[in-house]
C-alpha cells in the first residue's frame, strides 16, 4: 500500500516538473544548476492579484486536475507493479516508471526530452542490470550484456530507420526519442526493445488518428509502450 501513496505524491508533481522544464528549456550547464532552476520559483505577481485574475484561477484549476490525474495514474501503476515484483526491485522500478512518466509529460508539453533525465535513466539502467538480474539474465555478466545490447539496439535501430527519411525530414534524425529508446533498452534488454519500438509506432499512429493531427510528440508513445512491455515481463 505504501507505493500507492508514493505514486500519488510523485505523480502529483509531474505537471509542476514539466512546467519548470518548459521554463528552463533545452540545456543547462550542470545538473545542480538545472535542479536549482527547476525548484526556484520566482514570484513576480502578488497572490492577491493572481486570485483576482479569472484566467489564472481557471488555469490553476486545470493544473490541479491534471496533477490529480497524474497522481492517480502513477499510484495505480506503482501499486500494480508492486503486487508482482519483489520488494528489492521496487526502488529501481519506481525510478524507471516515474522518470518515464515525467518525460512523457515534458515531451507532450514542449516536444523535448531533456538529457538531464534521459542520461541518468540510461546509467541507472546499467546499474540495475549489475545489481539485479531479475529481468535481464541469471548472472551479472549475462544481465549486463543484455542491458548493453539493449541500449545499443535502442539507439541504432531508430537511427537506421531515420536514415531512410533524413533527406525529406532531416529533423527526424537523432534527438531525445533515440536517447530515451537507448535508456529503455538498458532497462528492458535487447530482446524487448524491438517490441517497444514497434508498439511505440502503433500507439503513435493511433494517437494521431484520434487527435486528427499530422504530427505530435513521440515520447509519450515510447513511454507507454515501455510500460506495457514492463508489465508483460513482470506478470
Amino acid at each position: 500500500m505504501i507505493y500507492i501513496a508514493i505514486g500519488f505524491v510523485l505523480g502529483f508533481t509531474i505537471p509542476f516538473l514539466a512546467r519548470r522544464f518548459s521554463k528552463i528549456m533545452i540545456q543547462t550547464p550542470t545538473m545542480a544548476y538545472a535542479l536549482y532552476r527547476i525548484f526556484k520559483i520566482n514570484k513576480s505577481v502578488s497572490r492577491e492579484k493572481r486570485l483576482k485574475n479569472h484566467k489564472y484561477l481557471h488555469l490553476r484549476n486545470r493544473y490541479f486536475m491534471r496533477s490529480l490525474g497524474w497522481g492517480i495514474i502513477s499510484s495505480a501503476i506503482l501499486f500494480l507493479t508492486s503486487t508482482a515484483t519483489p520488494s528489492s526491485e521496487m526502488p529501481w522500478l519506481t525510478f524507471f516508471i516515474m522518470t518515464l512518466l515525467v518525460l512523457a509529460e515534458i515531451d507532450k508539453r514542449i516536444q523535448y526530452l531533456p538529457d538531464i533525465l534521459t542520461s541518468p535513466l540510461l546509467i541507472l539502467g546499467f546499474a540495475h542490470a549489475v545489481f539485479s538480474t531479475s529481468f535481464l539474465g541469471s548472472t551479472i555478466i549475462e544481465a549486463t550484456q543484455n542491458s548493453a545490447l539493449g541500449a545499443i539496439y535502442g539507439y541504432f535501430l531508430p537511427v537506421i530507420a531515420s536514415l531512410l527519411l533524413i533527406k525529406k525530414h532531416p529533423d527526424n534524425f537523432g534527438g531525445g526519442d533515440i536517447k530515451i529508446l537507448a535508456a529503455v533498452g538498458a532497462w528492458l534488454g535487447v530482446e524487448n526493445i524491438p517490441f517497444v519500438i514497434l508498439l511505440s509506432c502503433l500507439f503513435f499512429a493511433i494517437s494521431l488518428f484520434i487527435t486528427k493531427k499530422r504530427q505530435a510528440a513521440f515520447g509519450p508513445s515510447i513511454v507507454f509502450a515501455s510500460l506495457f512491455i514492463l508489465f508483460f515481463l513482470i506478470y
